[in-house]
């Protein structure tokens, strides 16, 4: 497991962007935190690793938004909403992790069943006002390699 304290949402997208260039070729992370956490400035970080200048949005609504960039397409997924894990069958989520796609996955445990297992499990606490605490926990072997990456 790898920890660090992070102040504000700057530091919080640096450190995404951090992860993001460790996860060359692919992997699945599930985002863990309460509302507000800071899931997706994380995932906004993430994805400028890859190039993405522009906004990004926690998709509640839409469940996933694709970033098609040069390197790789990045999957943003907030599953906060969804109401039947079975509804995850009907959109076809299999098809978002064939190849070397990277897919960030908010709300994991509303999927349970239809996902596959997360490389790396991505945990955010609130310390207080504008401070959390980000934990990393690799799951397979490509999350240790990810994690050693950043150790």
């Amino acid at each position: 497991m790898i920890e660090w304290q992070v102040a504000g949402e700057e530091a919080m997208v640096a450190l995404g962007e951090r992860i993001g260039q460790a996860l060359r070729g692919g992997a699945v992370l599930f985002l863990h935190g309460d509302l507000g956490a800071g899931k997706t400035t994380l995932s906004r970080g993430v994805l400028r690793a890859f190039g993405h200048r522009g906004a990004v949005k926690s998709p509640t609504y839409t469940l996933v938004e694709p970033y098609a960039l040069a390197d790789t397409t990045v999957y943003h997924f907030d599953l906060y909403r969804l109401g039947d894990p079975e509804e995850l069958d009907y959109m076809g989520i299999r098809d978002y992790f064939d190849g070397p796609s990277i897919s960030l996955i908010e709300w994991s445990s509303r999927g349970e069943g239809f996902l596959p297992s997360a490389d790396v499990h991505v945990d955010i606490d609130h310390v207080d006002a504008g401070h959390r605490r980000v934990a990393l926990r690799a799951n397979s072997e490509r999350g240790r390699v990810i994690c050693q990456q950043l150790g």
